[in-house]
């Protein structure tokens, strides 16, 4: 049997592939610790610097598997959330390449993630209320957070899915590109992340993620710390130096 979870790690980037396509890539327990393990090996790993989250086959990733729920399973990993993501995503970035549908819990867990391709097809939606659910894992937190909260209201009511390109429009994605090229795509825009230094990136994500509920009289005190680490630290000479020597710097991390 092929497992729930495909993992690659090359040049800096880790590989994350959802893999029941037959079962429209439904989240199972199995699937979500092995999600939560990856994304603590992502964390922990020094070498790796951002990883790519995608579906097999045609669907990015239709939620929580039912019928497992329906068994008394849970997809909840305890620290990490549903998926063995929703509730702490990683220090480091995560991209989301979306194909398909990205729907119910495969939204919550495409919109955990830092950035968003998505193909033309794909689509996007939080259906819970059809099934006399909830989208608990984020799906009513962050949505009104990363687009227009009426049109996150109308998704959360209705259940009705909005196309890649009014998710594109409503700014929930970066970039579109044709059926078929999201993977490829969004591991070009990995390459161009891993290219640069892990500690800088580590604290470009930080402030921006935590900086939207921080008062304006204290923003600058509160990143003061973070930007301080960065400021001094041997990549910070090195990236000096790398551009007055005009050569390719060589990260350290540190």
């Amino acid at each position: 049997m092929q497992p729930e979870l495909l993992l690659t790690v090359a040049d800096g980037i880790m590989s994350l592939t959802l893999n029941r396509p037959e079962a429209k890539n439904a989240i199972t327990r199995t699937m979500a610790i092995a999600i939560a393990k990856a994304i603590d090996e992502l964390d922990g790993n020094p070498d790796i610097r951002v990883a790519v989250l995608s579906g097999a086959g045609d669907t990015f990733c239709s939620g929580m598997d039912l019928k497992a729920f329906l068994r008394g399973e849970s997809a909840i990993v305890e620290g990490r959330g549903f998926g063995g993501l929703c509730e702490r995503p990683p220090v480091k970035p995560l991209i989301a390449a979306v194909e398909g549908p990205a729907l119910a819990g495969g939204l919550e867990l495409a919109i955990s993630c830092d950035l968003i391709v998505a193909a033309d097809s794909a689509c996007f939606g939080i259906p819970e209320v059809r099934r006399g659910l909830v989208a608990g894992a984020g799906g009513l937190l962050r949505l009104p957070r990363q687009m227009p909260q009426r049109v996150a209201m109308e998704m959360a009511l209705t259940g009705e899915p909005i196309s890649a390109h009014r998710a594109y429009e409503l700014g929930l994605v970066n970039r579109i590109v044709p059926t078929g090229q999201a993977l490829q795509a969004a591991q070009t825009m990995a390459k161009s992340i891993a290219a640069n230094a892990g500690l800088a990136i580590a604290c470009s994500k930080k402030v921006v993620t935590e900086s939207r509920d921080w008062p304006n009289d204290q923003m600058f005190a509160r990143q003061a710390p973070s930007v301080r680490a960065v400021f001094t630290s041997d990549d910070a000479r090195e990236g000096a130096a790398a551009f007055a020597e005009k050569r390719p710097p060589k990260w350290k991390n540190r």
